[in-house]
């Protein structure tokens, strides 16, 4: 009887972390707990340098989040605890961008190369 209830409790502890991961979703993240204002005082430099680092950090979750989700303990883990920061970064990354678009800086970086074109 006690291995039956383990597996309802695993059970349980499933569903739930499904649930909360439910709750979590883009589209309210960036207007409820990202600060519209929060890169405004930077310049076009600066927005592309901090950029770089959320693309870096959301690649950096991803890949977390794939790994975690490689076993059925995992999966749950990998909901409780990188979802939320993944999410956040992905909401982050929007108000950034829209503080680029509004700024008129450069969205990609221009391609630049020490190869002469002959």
């Amino acid at each position: 009887m006690s291995r039956m209830s383990g597996i309802r409790r695993a059970a349980m502890l499933v569903l739930t972390a499904c649930a909360l991961a439910g709750c979590t979703t883009t589209d309210g993240l960036d207007s409820t707990l990202v600060d519209p204002s929060k890169y405004e005082g930077y310049n076009c430099k600066e927005l592309g340098k901090q950029l770089q680092d959320l693309d870096k950090r959301q690649k950096d979750l991803r890949n977390l989040i794939d790994r975690a989700g490689e076993s059925t303990t995992g999966v749950v883990i990998g909901a409780l605890t990188y979802r939320t920061d993944y999410e956040m970064v992905i909401a982050d990354r929007k108000v950034l961008q829209r503080t680029m678009a509004e700024k008129k800086c450069q969205l990609t970086p221009a391609l630049t190369s020490d190869q002469i074109i002959r």
